[in-house]
């Protein structure tokens, strides 16, 4: 018999007395609309009680961790939640090789197996496995010259013995744009050097001129600084104290006070004032990361690049694609001496297998190099998920958040066969996802809804896929039974393209590429096939002001529109006191609504009381955030409600004004949809409530932290900011996947909006994956045929009907 999971009467947030049983050591999906309750019943009430219980069984002090809102909950087991949230380390330094310790199995295979070129007699030398592991240098087994003794240390970016000392083991240097900073066509007088205003430019000027005069030659400042001597240009930007001035003059000493000629140098000052305000410096715009020139990009020492294992050196091998790896391991471990085996054998063959793990769940594309921070979310889940399957636990709850964010369907079916993998070790798994083929090989189904917010947080139908279709409340059920329309009429375009001529950025094969003005466009192909770098490295980069041309000939085209709006996955903000409010701007319009009110005027309130951000109205103890932090030592810091204002943010005068009976903060408390009825004759609020619920964000409360949506809700989020803001004449909207996160009903609704825009004259290109929103595409452009070397190709170009006929497109076959 199965055991269950037993929860009964769930009001957690929006659920309404759910009571439910989740089958243990089965594979079960949580569906349903966006915000009908899926992570409030999976996150918010079975991964916290799991932990609270773990917590205080093992003594723990578990008062500060909310009991969740239930009757009762029995049958958990110990688990393991894999969100986006945690999406990525941030550190420049963490990588998928490190994040995995693939990297440190390398590390060790190159000190073990490597062979370098003895500098004394050139021949080809191996480390004696007889070697002490302490000795400083080991001989050459043809010359018996001494070499260096290369350990594990030097083959790590991070450690000072093998970091590259040019960029400290980062691969990049910054750089700043000295064309942008110094006109070289411009003399002093015409404003050569566009950094330095009209108020300080004097100033500088008679520095510079004072430095000359010290150093004994003179600087005419009506004569473009292109034609100024060497010795002047390095004056001007390095300034009297730098190596490449002092070249010129060492046995000069230097001048002593500014007004004597002691002048920093345009580009040193630019340095200075940068590392002070830690890149925040009002010319931070003027500055950009290059490959390092010393290590290229490596991020290792020479010697420690030089060492060979099957013909590559570590940092080719850091490279490459993961898949690609295999071939190399393979080829390795049949190349062992007889003395390798008990050494090596056993670090070759598991780094064989964490990578088939990682290949297994579709993506095997990255390499080892690619840094985390750079991951989308479901990439970094997915990462994580192929790491835990090599422990060997088991009775373990794995949690899931929508795993199959940003993956193809041609690779969800890997996918699929680890979470099966996790079940059939004893394991029960528990995924949010709204993917249908997840759903059709689930072992049961929970479907959430009605709807969203309020209209939300009831189960409304349970079992396998067949049997949902059979319930008549099962919002799933509802449409997967719907007929499939005929094809749509596509649109052909306003007869304009915009053309990329020989994309050759990143994995992309100099490729050309046209996009139809006035259609809805979706770019299509297999994680890594290059859409990113076309569509947004590439194009949606060439709209930057300042734009560098990279990795293509030209784009013609983008002149024939009034604006271009990119809308990517990438955080809207790190800042805790963000929320849907305030990025919506609504925030400013609340304040100024409450500051009007006769209660306010009466007790003196302005519109700055009203703000969480400001002293005056917020409560102090937490500074309007609502929590405190707790520090919990060997744990992250766990958020406790502020004892003081009880979560509220503000002080009890601010909280006593209401307005249709409810305060400040009971309104950032509300569903964006619920507040439609306190706005009436609010034009400019209802407006942007309009927009939210068409993105489909109606179940966000307005006092939301921008910190905890998902990449999908984020983007439409941005999205309807975008669309607030009235458009004059044609636009370019660029999106990334913002079908993310969304059921497909909710999708339907994206796709209306999307339309719209489209039908009012304006051009919608989209990243996408989810095939429902491919079919309503007018025109697809798909790349592939595989990720990272194997892409970079246009496999297939037309309407949808026209791809899905091609044989070679694997967005085709699912088409």
């Amino acid at each position: 018999m199965t055991e269950f999971i037993r929860i009964e009467k769930a009001f957690e947030n929006n659920l309404k007395n759910v009571s439910v049983a989740i089958p243990k050591k089965q594979f079960v999906v949580i569906t349903g609309p966006s915000g009908s309750g899926k992570s409030t019943l999976a996150l918010d009430i079975i991964q916290r009680e799991s932990q609270r219980q773990y917590m205080e069984l093992n003594g723990l002090t578990t008062n500060f961790i909310n009991k969740p809102k239930v009757e009762s909950i029995s049958g958990l087991s110990p688990s393991i939640g894999i969100g986006q949230q945690q999406a990525s380390n941030r550190n420049p330094r963490s990588t998928v090789g490190t994040v995995t310790d693939m990297y440190t199995y390398l590390r060790v295979i190159y000190e073990k197996l490597g062979i370098r070129e003895c500098p004394n007699c050139r021949e080809m030398v191996r480390k004696p496995r007889e070697l002490d592991e302490e000795s400083e240098t080991m001989p050459c087994s043809a010359c018996g010259y001494e070499i260096k003794n290369l350990k594990k240390a030097h083959f790590s970016f991070n450690t000072i013995e093998g970091a590259c000392e040019s960029c400290s083991g980062l691969g990049k240097k910054l750089g700043i744009r000295t064309e942008l900073v110094v006109d070289l066509e411009k003399s002093l007088n015409d404003s050569a050097v566009t950094i330095w205003n009209a108020a300080i430019a004097d100033y500088y000027i008679n520095s510079a001129a004072a430095a000359a005069e010290h150093y004994g030659f003179s600087l005419d400042k009506s004569l473009p600084v292109k034609d100024w001597k060497a010795n002047q240009k390095d004056l001007l930007f390095y300034g009297v104290e730098s190596e490449e001035f002092k070249k010129h003059y060492p046995a000069v000493p230097l001048p002593k006070t500014v007004a004597k000629g002691k002048f920093e140098g345009v580009l040193t000052g630019m340095w200075r004032r940068y590392q002070e305000k830690e890149g925040n410096s009002g010319e931070a715009d003027f500055f950009f990361q290059e490959t390092c020139p010393e290590c290229q990009g490596t991020k290792l020492k020479k010697e420690s690049r030089e060492v060979k294992v099957g013909g590559k050196s570590i940092s080719e091998v850091s490279q490459i694609p993961l898949d690609a790896i295999l071939s190399w391991v393979e080829e390795i471990s049949q190349n062992f001496r007889a003395d390798d085996e008990s050494v090596s054998s056993s670090l070759v063959f598991e780094l064989r297998e964490k990578i088939k793990r990682i290949v297994h769940v579709g993506i095997g594309y990255l390499s080892m190099e690619r840094q985390s921070a750079t991951l989308s979310g479901g990439e970094a889940q997915r990462l994580r998920l192929a790491t835990i399957l090599g422990s060997s636990l088991t009775g373990v709850l794995y949690i899931l958040d929508e795993p199959t964010a940003g993956l193809h369907p041609k690779d969800t079916q890997g996918l699929i066969d680890v979470l099966k993998e996790l079940r059939d070790l004893g394991n029960s798994v528990l995924v949010i996802e709204h993917d249908v083929d997840v759903m059709m090989q689930a072992d049961w189904i929970i479907d959430l809804g009605p709807g969203a917010g309020i209209n939300g947080g009831e189960i409304v139908g349970e079992g396998t896929l067949p049997q949902l279709i059979n319930q008549e409340d099962s919002v799933t059920g509802a449409y997967l039974k719907e007929p499939e329309l005929p094809a749509k009429t596509r649109r052909t375009g306003n007869g304009r393209y915009i053309a990329i001529q020989n994309a050759s950025k990143n994995n992309l094969k100099n490729i050309t590429v046209e996009f139809p003005l006035g259609t809805l466009t979706a770019v299509t192909g297999v994680s890594g096939s290059g859409k990113s770098s076309l569509v947004f490295e590439i194009l949606a980069a060439s709209g930057e002001t300042d734009h560098i041309k990279d990795g293509y000939y030209q784009i013609t085209g983008t002149q024939e529109l009034d604006r271009m709006v990119t809308v990517d996955q990438s955080g809207l903000t790190r800042m805790q006191r963000s929320n849907v409010a305030t990025y919506t701007e609504i925030y400013t319009l609340l304040r100024n609504l409450f500051a009007k009110l006769p209660q306010s005027k009466k007790a003196g309130l302005t519109a700055k009381h009203f703000s969480f951000n400001t002293e005056g109205g917020r409560c102090e103890h937490c500074l309007g955030m609502g929590y405190v932090f707790t520090p919990m030592y060997f744990l992250p810091d766990l958020e406790v409600v502020c004892p003081v204002c009880s979560g509220k943010r503000f002080k009890q005068e601010v909280l006593a004004v209401t307005y249709h009976g409810q305060s400040i903060s009971d309104i950032l408390n509300v569903s964006i949809e619920e507040s439609t009825s306190f706005f009436s004759g609010q034009d400019k609020i209802l407006s942007t409530i309009k927009l939210l619920c068409e993105v489909g964000l109606g179940y966000l409360k307005w006092g939301q932290t921008l910190t905890t949506l998902s990449g999908g809700e984020g983007q439409r989020l941005k999205l309807a900011k975008e669309l607030n803001r009235k458009s004059k004449g044609e636009t370019l909207y660029i999106l990334d996947e913002p079908s993310t996160g969304l059921h497909p009903n909710d999708v339907k609704k994206l796709l209306l909006l999307l339309n719209k825009l489209v039908d009012d004259g304006h051009t919608v290109i989209i990243v996408e994956h989810n095939t429902q929103i491919i079919r309503e595409a007018d025109w697809v452009i798909d790349l592939g045929p595989e990720g990272g070397n194997e892409g970079g190709r246009v496999i297939a170009e037309g309407t949808p009907e026209e791809v899905a006929v091609n044989k070679a497109s694997y967005t085709g076959r699912y088409l």
